[in-house]
C-alpha cells in the first residue's frame, strides 16, 4: 500500500476541545487541558500512525482578539500552524456554535482561501436536534469540504475523523519514525505538565500570570531524572499564592506534578520546584523563545 504523510492543523476558538482531541487521537495525554481558555501558548505537535498514514497533528492556540503581545504572538502561532497545514479541522464549541471567536476564524479562512474540515465538538453535551442548524449555517460558509459531528471527551466520531484524515494526506513518505510521538523535547514536556498543574490547582487565583522553565534535566545513575524548574509569576503578591502556607500549596503541585511526569516518562523522577517574580516576564524575548513563539508578532 502506498504511504501517506501529511500536517493536520487542529485550529478553534479558545476551549473548543482541541487539545482533548489531539490526545484522544494519539490515545495518550500530550498537550495539556484545563478548563480556563487560552491554556495551550504554542504549538504542540503529536505523530499519529493510522494504516499506511502517518498522520502530524498540530494543536495550536486558541484564536481570539489579542489584547497583549503573548495574545498576539499566541494568536499568530496557530495562524502559522493554519497556513502550512496540508489539512485544516476547524473545531466549535457546539454548546457555543458560531460565537464572535469562531466567526473571527471563518473571516481569517476566508481572506487566506483556505479550505477545511468542519468538526462540531462537544456533541455529548447538546441535544442532537440542536446540532443541524448550527451544521447548516456553518456549512453555507462555503469553506467546508465535509462536516463531522464529535466528541473529543467521550470519543464518539473521533475514529470517522481519524479515518477522513488518513485519506485525505498526500502520498509520500512518512517524516518521522514509527515509535516518534512528537517532537517537542522533554525539558518542555515537563514544564508543560507543571504549568497543567498550577492552572488546575490555583484555578483563579493565578490566571495567566505564570510560566515555567525546566531549568536542568539531569540523568541519574540509577536511570531515574533529576529536574530543577523555575516558576516565574509577575507580581510579589503572586508568589506566595504558589508556594501557600508553609509551602504546602507548591509541595502538592510538584507532587502531582513528578506523579504525572512517571507516568508519561515511565521512569522515576526527582523534580524540584522554584517560585521567582519575574516582572513583565511575558514581554521578554527569551520567555517568547522557550514557548516556541514568535517576539515580533
Amino acid at each position: 500500500m502506498t504511504q501517506r504523510c501529511g500536517f493536520v492543523a487542529l485550529v478553534g476558538a479558545p476551549n473548543a476541545g482541541k487539545s482533548t482531541l489531539l490526545n484522544r487521537l494519539l490515545g495518550v495525554k500530550l498537550s495539556i487541558v484545563t478548563p480556563k481558555a487560552q491554556t495551550t501558548r504554542r504549538r504542540v505537535l503529536g505523530i499519529l500512525i493510522h494504516g499506511e498514514a502517518q498522520i502530524v497533528l498540530v494543536d495550536t492556540p486558541g484564536i481570539f482578539e489579542p489584547r497583549r503581545k503573548l495574545d498576539r504572538a499566541m494568536v499568530g502561532a496557530a495562524w502559522s500552524g493554519a497556513s502550512e497545514a496540508d489539512r485544516i479541522v476547524l473545531l466549535v464549541d457546539a454548546e457555543r456554535g458560531a460565537d464572535s471567536d469562531t466567526r473571527r476564524i471563518l473571516d481569517g479562512l476566508k481572506e487566506q482561501n483556505l479550505r477545511a474540515l468542519l468538526a462540531i465538538n462537544k456533541i455529548d453535551l447538546v441535544p442532537p436536534p440542536a446540532l443541524l442548524p448550527i451544521a447548516e449555517h456553518l456549512d453555507r460558509t462555503g469553506i467546508f469540504d465535509d462536516i463531522l459531528m464529535i466528541s473529543s471527551l467521550t470519543g464518539d466520531g473521533v475514529d470517522d475523523l481519524k479515518k477522513r484524515l488518513a485519506a485525505d494526506l498526500p502520498e509520500g513518505p512518512w517524516l518521522y519514525p514509527a515509535d516518534q510521538l512528537t517532537d517537542l523535547p522533554e525539558r518542555l514536556l515537563a514544564a508543560e505538565i507543571t504549568r497543567e498543574r498550577l492552572f488546575l490547582e490555583l484555578r483563579q487565583e493565578l490566571p495567566y500570570a505564570s510560566a515555567v522553565e525546566t531549568d536542568r534535566w539531569q540523568e541519574q545513575p540509577d536511570g531515574s531524572v533529576r529536574i530543577d524548574q523555575t516558576i516565574h509569576v509577575e507580581r510579589d503578591s503572586q508568589k506566595p499564592i504558589v508556594l501557600g502556607k508553609g509551602g504546602r500549596q507548591i509541595k502538592r503541585i510538584g507532587e502531582l506534578a513528578r506523579l504525572e511526569m512517571e507516568r508519561f516518562f515511565a521512569r522515576r523522577i526527582h523534580l524540584f520546584l522554584f517560585v521567582r517574580v519575574t516582572e513583565g516576564w511575558a514581554e521578554k524575548r527569551e520567555h517568547f523563545t522557550a514557548m516556541g513563539l514568535d517576539y515580533e508578532s
